[in-house]
């Protein structure tokens, strides 16, 4: 009877039920770590089991419903020797490894990344992602990362996985070669190569990224202003344009009411503008004494173009160069061209370019 009562002391049930949802290594605590030979060991589906007997890694457990016996624990029989027939308990310490995996983890650059664009120069790009992480192997996460740590979170590692993602953000960053206007347009790739670089550094704790999201590459507030002045240049180009088809749109539908009247006084202003600067037979009259005529708008920016060669860009060049470089033969139509505003990289003959190679005389007829 007192025999069945210490026997009864012992643990004869081994499970973990996790309701939080960052806990990734949960150690099984009991006085003095007995357990009972013969005990039913309880592994659920994402979770698995490493028995860790005096300090050394003895047996791992899939999903399923083990009895603690001879026959399904081979290396613990072993180490145990079992020299008590089989019914004594053992001390081992049990631990349950998560291995679902662990979303929307974070990932950002602390500092810019220097890199070299084509267009712009030398700039500082910042970068901020997700990512999900899993545990591959439970033996090698619990060697080389958890220790004897009873419970072991997300957030214990997730520093250590961010320093290898922008390790190899930046490099991949580097070596791209796509321009900082492109980039938006290329995170997946680019999200593709990083997780490729990194999943051999992550699988020597033993963990994998089964996903790798780059939600957004930035530069500086300064460059960024930067850019929004040259796009508002380029809108200005074309105001006029504007404001005559909006002036045009109210005389020819004018509204009833105060839309008709806001319509006549359009047309009365544009009557009115006409009539100074369109003289007899559309001639053009002469400003008015003492007022001087308005200035014309300033010319639209040519456009600056970049080659594509052997992995490496060239340029900018403005289309005289180009016109030049055609006539020399060192442009075809074939050639990987790119310019501001242009969705990626296309040939050259595809391109408003074409018109160049219109002016390239053919080769010479044999014998002339």
């Amino acid at each position: 009877m007192v025999f069945d009562f210490l026997k009864g002391e012992f643990i004869d049930v081994i499970s973990f039920l996790d309701d939080t949802r960052d806990t990734m290594v949960w150690r099984f605590e009991r006085r003095g770590q007995a357990i009972k030979y013969g005990a039913k060991l309880t592994v659920r589906e994402g979770q698995a089991a490493v028995f860790v007997h005096e300090g050394q890694i003895a047996d791992v457990f899939g999903p399923g419903l083990y009895m603690l016996e001879t026959n399904n624990m081979p290396i613990m029989t072993t180490l145990q020797h079992w020299d008590h027939g089989f019914s004594s308990p053992f001390k081992s310490e049990v631990y349950f490894i998560n291995t679902t995996r662990f979303n929307d983890q974070k990932w950002g650059t602390k500092n810019p990344i220097m890199t070299r664009d084509p267009e712009f120069g030398p700039v500082r790009l910042r970068a901020f992602g997700t990512y999900s992480l899993r545990v591959s192997d439970p033996a090698l996460f619990l060697r080389e990362i958890v220790g004897t740590d009873g419970e072991f979170t997300a957030d214990e590692i997730s520093n250590q996985i961010r320093n290898v993602i922008v390790q190899e953000f930046s490099q991949t960053i580097a070596k791209s070669g796509i321009p900082v206007l492109d980039m938006a347009a290329n995170t997946r790739d680019l999200g593709q190569i990083v997780t490729t670089a990194i999943n051999p550094t992550v699988a020597e704790y033993g963990l994998t990224l089964p996903e790798f999201y780059i939600e957004n590459i930035s530069l500086p507030e300064e460059v960024e202003k930067v850019l929004d002045k040259r796009t508002s240049v380029g809108i200005a180009g074309d105001l006029n344009k504007y404001m005559q088809f909006n002036a045009a749109e109210g005389i020819a539908n004018p509204a009833s009411g105060a839309g008709a009247m806001m319509g006549a006084g359009m047309a009365a202003g544009m009557g009115a503008a006409m009539a100074q600067t369109v003289g007899p037979w559309g001639a053009p009259a002469a400003p008015a004494q003492g007022v001087s005529p308005p200035p014309p708008p300033p010319p639209p920016a040519a456009p600056l173009w970049h080659l594509a060669e052997n992995g490496a860009t060239k340029g900018p060049f403005d289309e005289a160069t180009l016109a030049g470089m055609a006539s020399a033969g060192q442009l075809s139509r074939a050639s990987m061209v790119w310019t501001a505003g242009q969705d990626g990289w296309k040939p050259a003959g595809e391109t408003a370019l074409a018109r160049l190679f219109d002016q390239v005389p053919p080769p010479p007829p044999p014998g002339a």
